[in-house]
């Protein structure tokens, strides 16, 4: 049906900036003719086609006969066909006329359309010519694009200008300032934009960006959404996808690793800005993920979640039409288990010309991907990496204008982002509603295949399912991060800033695991606990602690198994393997370690504050490396991070960049997270009929208190595997004291600080643009940085001998007051003030009746016989009890 003429001088403007975009290489030919049809319409494209593509003749023949070709395709159809395409095409306009919502356009109009002018109709791709359905995908963009618009408002899925993971056909998409759509690519542009209104008004991202909880993201929220998670489920009834055509350009490959979510997820929505079938694949290859040394990268009960979550992510792409694609790395091409020789043979098999993934920070696998994008880069396949997994890219992180004093404290790592701010944030990406489907699936492997979830097996043959409480306890689902995240914004976060160390109370978030595999991004993360009427800033700093863990391991790879500071690396630490299994176990005869190392073996997870109680227990008391330590929360941990686990674990053990100021008491920490037994009891059944001033201290019970509450010694409940706390915590400093002074080239006699030799990049920013610029040749050169050090560490220069209860700077966290005591004094003190101010009230009462009485004339009663004074004897020593009626019990 031919389009009513529009104005030819607009029209041919128009065909003359897309035949731009062409030669530039940001569209295809046959978009480019798709375009042409749709605005001149089909009898002028015949007559004046051939004439506007002529001077590419001598400028550029390959692109002219592709050109050619394709118009002779579309005009050489026969008058039969051409009849069967316009009865499917009023068939699916009638459908798409019923699903459509009321008041919508039909379209975005064209220049010099009026708004009469025809509705657009959506093209069967099965049964239409090569050339139609680029004509027809034309108007269904428009359509598409604008009923979004008008669905989602300015949240739906939008893309700033400033975002960091724009593309080219990013940049060949403008708004214009009506706020109508005008697409660059035949394909469409799948993602919406808001109008230009919009973009002033509300997305104007400031170029500090700092990691600071007013810094960190300069932008103005939009107005939160009271029910995102049904806007999300309703986003499955968005069409933002187009299915597949014979003529349809080459695949892209969607390669997920560690994102496998819908919201948010920069690749995910640069797949479709590509315009062409999008095939979601996820490769394993257990060789690369481990990496080298001993970072046991993917411990057992990461695999675990991460098969579930490649369930649930499977499930969530089937329900927008598409699907997930598992395939197992084999051994042949670059190192052993190679993504690279399983994506080539990928690309091979598929004639994909495109991969794009979500960027991964750890060294080893940032040096895997930089391999693959050159790779293929070589054989003519476009790679882009994108950036979401941390806030800000630790390789972009320089301390250039702040100095190197105070490096490893998130202080320092905040100002040297303010002082070198990176790209916007941006504001994060609403889920798709479709992908578009290739014409034929590559082959793939079952899930199970990839042995993520394999349980062991007894001698008898049973299956040993470790993992039953974790499936009891987690949502492994996108769905589940953000109901979680909900929960916690409406409940838990007002609670955070005093209470998040309490063991006994929901106080903290559970989202680590989601952060980890990437099915909660941290920018989402941030934009909702920003929104959120209650905005703790330490909940926010969370996230500058996980940017600064990938920052240092950037700087120093082998974080997770070398000792950062010279010394430290020769303490002299325990071998005593059956300590390690008591720790391992939850046996240790110390009910808070134990309640805690439960927790973790059954359900996979603990807080913070409960896991500097086991790392402060098996180092300063066990006397343990910390590597043990390591080791096994990378094995048991659901949110098992090597660059957060490493860092702590450093800092826990007194060798890493910062040191932690305190040791957490296996028993007076207690009286802190766990000041009713309620968490003790959960997880020490055994120990649930003893009293709360005492759960946490069973050795000192009475021998009948045992007995009535069932508790035996090495038979119900272990015995205590170390009796001498103090001692052994002073030995462990007199083991400091030795190693730095045998070691005294690593210690600033001046200050006491450790020295720490400077990793190369360091060493660039400190020498700043003539080492850059090869003036100087430093890399031969040891450079020792002063690092943090604990104050009680210095005081041991000047006293080796001095044992720990002589140091004045002992970090051991004595004189802890029982909150249970502390709510009880508070209790009784509101309570005495409360009878204080009723007394006083009722004294001010009887003088004015006394005062009215006199003025009046009338007698005043006789005054009570004694005196109020107080009593000890009575039940509350603070009470008002009158003389008399004391002197009448006696």
């Amino acid at each position: 049906m031919p389009r009513p003429v529009v104005d030819a001088d607009d029209s041919k403007a128009s065909v003359r900036k897309w035949l731009r975009e062409v030669l530039a290489g940001r569209e295809d030919p046959e978009g480019f003719f798709a375009m042409c049809v749709s605005v001149l319409g089909h009898q002028e494209t015949r007559s004046q086609f051939q004439s506007l593509i002529q001077p590419l003749s001598a400028a550029n023949r390959s692109l002219h006969a592709a050109l050619t070709s394709v118009y002779q395709g579309y005009f050489h159809k026969t008058e039969d066909d051409e009849l069967e395409l316009a009865l499917a095409l009023s068939t699916l306009e009638m459908k798409d006329h019923q699903l459509s919502t009321p008041g919508t356009e039909s379209r975005l109009q064209q220049p010099g359309d009026t708004p009469s002018q025809g509705s657009s109709v959506h093209l069967n791709s099965v049964s239409q010519p090569q050339g139609s359905s680029h004509t027809q995908q034309a108007d269904v963009r428009g359509q598409r694009k604008k009923k979004h618009l008008a669905q989602t408002g300015p949240w739906g899925m939008v893309c700033p200008p400033q975002i960091t993971q724009e593309t080219e056909l990013q940049k060949s998409t403008n708004v214009d300032k009506g706020g109508k759509g005008t697409t660059g690519t035949s394909q469409s542009a799948y993602v919406s934009r808001p109008p230009a209104s919009f973009s002033t008004q509300k997305t104007v991202l400031k170029s500090d960006q700092t990691m600071e909880e007013g810094d960190l993201n300069r932008t103005e929220k939009p107005k939160r959404s009271r029910n995102r998670r049904k806007r999300r489920e309703g986003g499955g009834q968005q069409v933002v996808g187009l299915p597949s055509s014979p003529s349809a350009p080459s695949p892209v490959l969607l390669w997920f690793r560690r994102d496998l979510r819908l919201c948010d997820n920069p690749a995910l929505i640069g797949s479709l800005e590509v315009g062409a079938p999008v095939i979601p694949v996820f490769i394993w290859s257990p060789e690369e993920e481990e990496g080298p040394g001993i970072t046991v990268a993917m411990g057992g009960a990461c695999k675990y979640w991460l098969h579930q979550a490649l369930s649930c992510f499977r499930s969530s792409l089937e329900c927008i039409g598409s699907h997930l694609i598992f395939l197992k790395a084999n051994g042949e091409g670059h190192g052993v288990g190679s993504s690279l020789h399983t994506l080539r043979e990928l690309i091979k098999e598929t004639g994909a010309r495109t991969v794009l993934a979500n960027a991964l920070y750890e060294p080893w696998l940032k040096e895997r991907d930089d391999v693959v994008v050159s790779a293929l880069q070589e054989v003519g396949v476009q790679c882009k990496v994108f950036h979401s997994y941390c806030l800000r890219d630790p390789y972009s992180v320089s301390t250039e204008g702040v100095g190197l004093r105070g490096i490893g404290s998130v202080s320092h790592f905040m100002s040297c982002c303010r002082q070198n701010p990176g790209s916007a944030l941006g504001v994060p990406l609403e889920p798709p509603g479709s992908l578009p489907t290739p014409a034929h699936w590559p082959q793939g492997v079952c899930l199970d295949n990839l042995e993520l979830a394999r349980m062991p097996r007894r001698k008898d043959g049973t299956m040993v399912d470790w993992a039953f409480n974790i499936r009891k306890s987690w949502d492994f689902s996108e769905e589940g991060a953000h109901a979680r995240l909900e929960a916690f914004l409406h409940d838990g976060v007002y609670r955070y800033e005093k209470e998040s160390g309490r063991a006994d109370a929901p106080n903290t978030s559970s989202l680590s695991p989601y952060l980890h595999f990437g099915q909660l991004s941290p920018r989402w993360l941030l934009w909702d606990a920003k929104g959120a009427r209650c905005r703790p800033p330490k909940f926010q700093r969370k996230l500058a602690w996980r940017d600064l863990a990938y920052w240092q391991l950037t700087l120093f790879p082998d974080l997770p198994w070398e000792s950062l500071r010279p010394p430290y690396k020769n303490l002299r630490w325990s071998n005593d393997r059956g300590h390690l299994k008591a720790w391992q176990r939850g046996r240790t005869g110390y009910p808070l370690v134990d309640a805690a190392m439960r927790q973790l073996w059954l359900t996979g997870w603990m807080n913070n504050y409960m896991r500097h109680v086991v790392a402060s227990f098996l180092i300063a008391y066990l006397h343990l490396p910390w590597q043990d330590g390591y080791r096994w929360f990378q094995d048991t941990l659901l949110d098992a991070d090597v660059a957060i686990d490493a860092m702590m674990w450093q800092n826990g053990g007194m060798c890493g960049l910062d040191h932690w100021n305190f040791v957490m008491h296996p028993t007076d920490a207690a009286m802190t997270c766990d000041p009713y037994g309620s968490y003790v009891r959960k997880w020490c059944p055994e120990l649930a009929d003893l009293p709360d001033e005492l759960i946490h201290k069973p050795w000192k019970c009475p021998a009948s208190m045992l007995r009535r509450a069932g508790v035996v010694f090495g038979q119900t409940y272990p015995d205590r595997i170390i009796t001498d706390l103090e001692e052994r915590r002073s030995r462990s400093l007199q083991d400091v004291a030795l190693v730095r002074k045998e070691f005294g080239q690593f210690v600033d006699k001046r200050t006491g600080c450790d020295l720490v030799p400077l990793p190369p990049r360091l060493v660039s920013e400190a020498l700043g643009s003539s080492h850059r610029n090869g003036g100087v040749a430093a890399e031969a050169k040891q450079f020792l940085l002063p690092v943090i050090t604990r104050m009680e560490f210095k005081h041991q220069l000047e006293d080796p001998d001095a044992d720990a209860a002589s140091n004045p700077y002992n970090a051991v966290l004595k004189g802890y007051v029982s909150r249970k005591r502390d709510e009880t004094i508070a209790f009784l003190n509101e309570r005495d003030f409360t009878a204080s101010v009723m007394y006083e009230g009722t004294q001010r009462k009887e003088r004015l009746e006394s005062d009215y009485r006199r003025m009046e004339g009338l007698p005043t009663p006789p005054a009570p016989q004694g005196r109020a004074r107080r009593t000890p004897k009575a039940k509350d020593k603070f009470s008002l009890v009158p003389g008399g009626v004391v002197t009448s019990l006696r």
